[in-house]
């Protein structure tokens, strides 16, 4: 499993090699379909922490405070994180084998042709993972934390797994 500003500079990076801008909002949707894809192909979770329900879809909140003084412009820096060996602010880097790599890049090409409305309206589809937690029946949900069992049990129904082209 990865720290999600890890799996954030890896799209990031791929954006810029692919001459695409990419804002917070559509960054986080991404971000979250890598992990869903990644959770139905590798039946392992690509991202350590658990995507939170917000009004415009999953979200990892320490990523969104990452990234936050971009607002909706393009993100033209990297998620930096704590190197516990020196104490510095050093940039988040992806250690993967070349079958993740290969899959995250699939997923990547995928959803970065998307615009970020049609990026929310894949995260928002009724009975999805962020539409029930979203849309819960109990009077509180605390966290509003999308399980990623629920992520694998509806993105793994035959009606909606589709190969990645």
């Amino acid at each position: 499993m990865h720290d999600g500003r890890e799996v954030a500079n890896f799209v990031l990076d791929y954006a810029d090699k692919n001459g695409l801008s990419l804002t917070n909002l559509g960054l986080q949707k991404i971000i979250y379909f890598c992990h869903v894809w990644f959770l139905v192909a590798a039946k392992k979770p690509l991202i350590k922490q658990n995507f939170e329900a917000w009004e415009y879809g999953p979200v990892l909140p320490y990523l969104y405070r990452s990234f936050k003084e971009f607002g909706d412009e393009k993100i033209t820096a990297r998620a930096t994180k704590l190197d516990p060996h020196t104490g510095n602010e050093v940039i988040a880097i992806i250690n993967m084998d070349k079958v993740e790599k290969s899959l995250l890049e699939d997923i990547v090409s995928i959803y970065s042709r998307l615009s970020v409305n049609q990026l929310v309206e894949q995260s928002h589809v009724p009975g999805g993972p962020w539409y029930k937690v979203w849309h819960h029946d109990s009077r509180v949900n605390p966290g509003m934390q999308i399980n990623n069992q629920e992520i694998l049990n509806y993105y793994t129904a035959e009606e909606r797994f589709y190969t990645l082209q």
